[in-house]
């Protein structure tokens, strides 16, 4: 029953759109309207100013560590805390309390692996950050920091993730697929241009 209740819980809470609600209290704006259309972190940087998004994300990644922390707490069969994990990311990426949109997947990705791999984290995130500093493209930074991370987990031998890895990387990249075509066509907007990513 608590590993049912486990993922339920993630699920809802990975469901919370943090972009969305930062964006209308602080900002009065609905960032599905402007910018990329997205709700998380980097639209909301973009369209609210760079406080407000360094907010989102934590909020973003704060309802991804958090389940996964209790279910590791629980005690749960790693089986389970992959679902748990994995809810989470559903949660962001199929909102329950957005008609079953949401965002694309990366924040919270990075949320349930904190407490889970915490040094591939660290390395795909040093990556990603340099990917995007040298490129300006953020959607380029986070499919490299999914890639980098299930590689990652490979090098430190962390098998117990490696599953949920493949699925978190499965998941950002199909969530980025039109991103991928303008990254191919040459056609993808810069951060630094203030563009959708």
């Amino acid at each position: 029953m608590s590993e049912l209740l486990c993922i339920v819980l993630a699920y809802v809470v990975g469901s919370v759109p943090w972009g969305l609600v930062i964006a209308r209290v602080f900002c009065g704006i609905d960032p599905r309207r402007d910018g990329s259309g997205n709700t998380g972190a980097t639209n909301v940087a973009r369209l609210c100013g760079f406080g407000w998004g360094v907010l989102t994300l934590a909020c973003d990644l704060g309802k991804g560590a958090l389940p996964v922390c209790l279910a590791l707490h629980l005690e749960l069969h790693p089986f389970w805390v992959s679902l748990t994990a994995l809810a989470a990311v559903l949660g962001h990426v199929f909102s329950c309390f957005m008609r079953f949109r949401g965002g694309k997947a990366v924040a919270t990705s990075i949320g349930i692996f904190l407490p889970l791999a915490f040094w591939p984290l660290f390395g795909a995130c040093l990556l990603c950050l340099l990917v995007i500093w040298r490129s300006g493209y953020v959607s380029l930074g986070s499919l490299t920091l999914v890639s980098a991370l299930v590689l990652g987990l490979l090098f430190c031998g962390i098998w117990t993730w490696l599953p949920l890895g493949l699925c978190v990387w499965g998941l950002v990249v199909w969530k980025h697929r039109e991103n991928i075509a303008r990254l191919r066509t040459g056609t993808e907007k810069s951060w630094q241009k203030k563009h959708q990513d």
